[in-house]
């Protein structure tokens, strides 16, 4: 249990073991915030993954009494956060579970809800704990579910944001002032990339309507909670929620006895003959797609390379693009390379689904029969460097 400030309490999980969510690796665990607020009456916002039930109602039971707490607000109906609502929903008798009409009918497709009690809330609703404690809602659909709501707690200026200004990262500290600022803003960047990227018309329209907000604390779902470096967090969710492109290239790549990495190799040295370039080279058999689709987001350009297996691109670049597919970078300019041997399909295949990413291809797939020979080399040199000054040209 931590004070956040006066009244207000951290009273979540430190998951340090976690490695996946859906997906996403989670190198550095992450944790299920949760938290209490006092004034004359008592109110838990949000709950943790099932399984921690128990240490939510230990730290629920440091600051007060479990028969005398009156609310519990559901900002997201999300297992991770839901999780452990019917154990808290049995520990609170005298609790009204409080969440938007959205919130409840996916609650209700959790779990037996039969013997809660709602109350449930309309835009900018307001609710009145007293002693200087008031609790305002304000729906932010598809950020990133379509019940997804933040708490406002209006005479201390702090945002309980949920799953905004959020990071996957377990640490004993609570707080971004305790902790090196350029790794709580790398995390919250993959944060963004690997779950909230998809949606950045819903976050902007969030973050108009949050950003009108005093705030002086703000406490996410996940990771850290912010106190001190509030505008850095919110110049980064303005850059990323439009993928803004930095000056950088991103070659990524899968190989099978050697060609396209001589030839993604090559693409490389040709982005970095152009000067103030940041050039990236992801081997994906190598890599998490979880780093691949967090440097794809902000960069200006990429190539994907891949050869044909069975008439098809390697298994290993089909989940990559897959993944790349799902969460969208927008505004990105590349193409397709590879080698093949008796069909030129890997390639083309890719270039399928690198268009139904979105992305803009500026030529046609570039692929050799087997083994790239000095002019094939010098065409990757070229294209590479084509790469490079789409990236030099970006406004920074």
């Amino acid at each position: 249990m931590t004070t956040i400030i006066d009244g207000v309490y951290w009273v979540g999980y430190v998951d340090w073991t976690v490695r996946d969510f859906h997906g996403y690796k989670t190198e550095d665990g992450s944790t299920y915030n949760a938290y209490l607020v006092k004034g004359k009456q008592t109110a838990v916002i949000d709950a943790v993954k099932g399984p921690y039930a128990g240490e939510l109602l230990r730290h629920i039971q440091e600051v007060a009494d479990p028969a005398t707490i009156d609310w519990i607000v559901v900002n997201h109906a999300e297992p991770d956060h839901s999780g452990g609502l019917p154990a808290l929903v049995a520990a609170l008798p005298n609790a009204t579970v409080v969440c938007n009409e959205k919130c409840r009918d996916a609650l209700a497709h959790h779990y037996d809800v039969s013997n809660w009690t709602f109350k449930v809330v309309r835009e900018a609703e307001t609710l009145e704990l007293g002693e200087g404690k008031t609790l305002q809602f304000f729906n932010t659909p598809m950020v990133h579910w379509p019940e997804s709501m933040a708490t406002y707690l209006v005479e201390d200026a702090l945002l309980f944001s949920m799953d905004a200004f959020g990071q996957h990262m377990a640490s004993s500290e609570r707080f971004d002032d305790e902790l090196p600022l350029a790794r709580t803003l790398e995390h919250a960047k993959t944060y963004y990339a690997n779950i909230v990227q998809l949606y950045g018309r819903p976050v902007q329209a969030a973050l108009a309507k949050l950003g009108k907000l005093p705030l002086r604390v703000i406490c996410p779902s996940h990771g850290i909670i912010w106190r001190k470096h509030i505008a850095d967090i919110v110049a980064q969710y303005q850059r990323w929620m439009v993928t803004a492109a930095t000056r950088k290239v991103v070659v990524f790549y899968v190989s099978m006895w050697g060609s396209t990495r001589q030839m993604a190799a090559e693409i490389v040295r040709g982005a970095q003959s152009v000067p103030g370039v940041d050039v990236r080279l992801i081997d994906i058999d190598a890599t998490h797609d979880t780093v691949t689709v967090t440097e794809l987001m902000d960069c200006a350009a990429f190539a994907c390379g891949t050869p044909t297996l069975n008439i098809g691109m390697m298994p290993a670049m089909a989940r990559t693009l897959t993944y790349v597919k799902g969460l969208r970078p927008q505004d990105k300019k590349g193409f397709v390379f590879g080698s093949y041997g008796w069909a030129e399909k890997g390639a083309s295949a890719a270039d399928a689904m690198v268009a139904e990413w979105g992305a803009e291809r500026i030529r046609e797939p570039l692929t050799v029969r087997f083994r790239p020979d000095a002019a094939v080399l010098e065409e990757c040199f070229n294209a590479g460097k084509a790469l490079g000054e789409i990236a030099a040209a970006v406004a920074e």
